[in-house]
C-alpha cells in the first residue's frame, strides 16, 4: 500500500509540474502574411483548430502587411521571406505596438538578415505542423525560437527526382497550367489568360492528374511546392515562389476550398 500511495504522489507531482511549466493558457492573435494562397489558408485552417490561437488577419502582399503592423496591437505576425519586406521598416512599423514577428524562410536561406533585427521566430518552409505550433506559442510567451535547419540534401535530392520525373512527362502548355493553379487561378482565369476555352483547360488536367499522380487541385499544388524542379519549370524563376515542404502537404489537405474551382 505504501508503494501504491508513493506512487500515486510522483505521478501527481509530474502532472503539477508539467502543468506549471506549460503557463498560462495563451490567447494568441495572429496575422499570416505569405504571397502563397495554398499556404495562408492552410495555416490558418490549422491554427483555427487550437483553442489558444485566432487568426485576425491575412495578408498576400507587402502594402497589406505594413498597414496591418502599423493598425494593429499585442499580435504575432507570421509573414513570409518570399514578400521580400524590408525588415526596418516592419521593426519601425511596429514600434509601441507590441508586435512579435516570426519569419518563414526558403529552405537553406540564412536566418542572419532576420536575427539582426531581432525578429523572434524563424521558422522554414519545411517545418512540421508541431514545431510550428510549438514557434508560435513560444514566440507568444516572449521566448526567441529558430527552427534547427531546412531537411538535409538527401531527402531534397529524392524530392528533386521526383519532380523532375513529373516535369519530363509534361507539355509546355500543361506546366503553364500548373503555375496558374499554383498562383491561385480558376479555371475561367487560366482559360482567359491562356487564350483557351474551359473545356480545354479542364482537358489539361484531366491529363496532367493523370501524368502526376494528383486526383484534385488541391494536391497538384502542395506537389507542385514540394518539388523544387518541378516548380522551377512552371514559373521560370526560382526566386519567384518558395521552396515548400512538410507543413503545407500536412496543413494544406484542410484549405481545399482556396484553390478549387
Amino acid at each position: 500500500m505504501g508503494g501504491n500511495r508513493s506512487t500515486q504522489l510522483l505521478i501527481l507531482t509530474l502532472l503539477v509540474e508539467n502543468t506549471s511549466s506549460q503557463g498560462p493558457p495563451l490567447n494568441l492573435r495572429v496575422i499570416i502574411a505569405d504571397n502563397y494562397e495554398v499556404f495562408r489558408a492552410g495555416m490558418a485552417r490549422s491554427l483555427a483548430v487550437e483553442d489558444d490561437f485566432q487568426i485576425v488577419g491575412q495578408c498576400d502582399d507587402l502594402e497589406r502587411l505594413y498597414k496591418s503592423v502599423e493598425t494593429s496591437t499585442g499580435i504575432i505576425v507570421l509573414f513570409a521571406g518570399s514578400l521580400a519586406p524590408s525588415l526596418a521598416e516592419l521593426v519601425r512599423g511596429s514600434k509601441g505596438n507590441n508586435i512579435r514577428f516570426v519569419a518563414i524562410l526558403n529552405c537553406f536561406e540564412s536566418p542572419q538578415p532576420y536575427l539582426q533585427y531581432n525578429i523572434h521566430g524563424i521558422l522554414y518552409r519545411d517545418v512540421g505542423r508541431l514545431e510550428a505550433l510549438k514557434c508560435l506559442r513560444a514566440v507568444g510567451r516572449g521566448q526567441t525560437y529558430i527552427q534547427q535547419d531546412a531537411n538535409g540534401n538527401l531527402e531534397s535530392l529524392d524530392s528533386d527526382l521526383i519532380g523532375q520525373r513529373a516535369r519530363d512527362r509534361l507539355s509546355r502548355k500543361e506546366l503553364q497550367v500548373i503555375g496558374l493553379i499554383v498562383k491561385g487561378y480558376k479555371n475561367k482565369d487560366i482559360a482567359e489568360t491562356l487564350n483557351n476555352s474551359e473545356q480545354v483547360i479542364k482537358n489539361y488536367l484531366r491529363s496532367i492528374f493523370d501524368k502526376t499522380g494528383v486526383s484534385d487541385r488541391l494536391e497538384l499544388a502542395l506537389f507542385t511546392l514540394h518539388h523544387r524542379i518541378l516548380l522551377e519549370a512552371t514559373t521560370g524563376s526560382t526566386t519567384e515562389y518558395a521552396d515548400s515542404r512538410s507543413f503545407i502537404a500536412v496543413a494544406g489537405r484542410n484549405a481545399s476550398s482556396s484553390v478549387r474551382t
